[in-house]
């Protein structure tokens, strides 16, 4: 079983930046591909980014490429989302989620909610313009 929890969401503004983190449990974090998501108020929720165990290969949406960037610390079991030039329509719940069988999960998979197996309950992000 693997806990996620994420934190470092808040209340900014337009422009500002943010570093979202996600500590995960289990002693196989190195080995899951780590994504992050995000639901606006009234819409369903979107792909954001993907990382690879090794943290060698990431994926972005094209609405958060430039500006948006996932890591990972494999030590620490966290995986951030570093969030830039934040805009009003970056406003969302972004949720971090793990893919614990990668080598099972085909590439199409990565970027819908189905490519993931445990999940966290979200951080608030809010960007007033």
């Amino acid at each position: 079983q693997v806990q996620l929890v994420e934190s470092g969401g808040g209340l900014v503004q337009a422009g500002d930046s943010l570093r979202l983190s996600c500590a995960a449990s289990g002693r196989s974090f190195s080995s899951y591909d780590m994504g992050w998501f995000r639901q606006a108020p009234g819409k369903e929720r979107e792909f954001v980014s993907r990382i690879s165990g090794s943290g060698d290969s990431t994926y972005y949406s094209d609405s958060v490429k430039g500006r948006f960037f996932i890591s990972r610390d494999n030590e620490k079991k966290t995986v951030y989302l570093q969030v830039n030039s934040l805009k009003p329509e970056d406003t969302a719940v972004y949720f971090c989620a793990a893919d614990s069988r990668p080598s099972w999960t085909a590439r199409r998979r990565y970027f819908i909610e189905d490519g993931y197996d445990y999940w966290g309950q979200g951080t608030q992000v809010t960007v007033s313009s």
